[in-house]
């Protein structure tokens, strides 16, 4: 099992790379890996999402519109649905605000953002009713 991941965003355009990233916005990231069991259980199980976490450098308008964050991506053919993504903003204090899937609000420098996609919906039922093996 390979551990990287790639997010295609609706616009089918692919997430943009740390470095550019980080040139071209007063950010610094902190964090972009795996979302490591996400994906929906099933004979095939469903992909793990993207955790991305930004800190802003400067005061910034920041907005997300993003989906599944209520419901679920959906399995098929038995599968179960995956997590539901979730968009937290950390300010520097430590208090956690659940953005929603669709929010504007003020940064600050040492603010946070911490958006974790969905996991895609798993396929089929599974074979040997154990929800923890799989095959990827």
């Amino acid at each position: 099992m390979y551990n990287c991941g790639v997010h295609t965003h609706m616009t089918n355009t692919r997430i943009t790379d740390p470095e550019i990233l980080e040139r071209r916005y007063p950010v610094l990231l902190r964090k972009f890996s795996l979302r490591h069991g996400s994906g929906g259980n099933g004979r095939f199980k469903g992909g793990n999402g993207l955790v991305r976490e930004v800190e802003f450098l400067e005061p910034l308008n920041v907005a997300v519109l993003t989906e599944r964050r209520v419901f679920a991506p959906y399995g098929l053919n038995g599968g179960e649905p995956g997590q539901c993504g979730i968009n937290l903003f950390i300010r520097k204090d430590g208090t956690v605000i659940n953005l929603g899937g669709k929010k504007e609000i003020q940064a600050q420098p040492g603010d946070r953002l911490r958006i974790m996609t969905p996991g895609g919906g798993g396929y089929g039922k599974r074979l040997d009713g154990n929800k923890e093996s799989g095959i990827f």
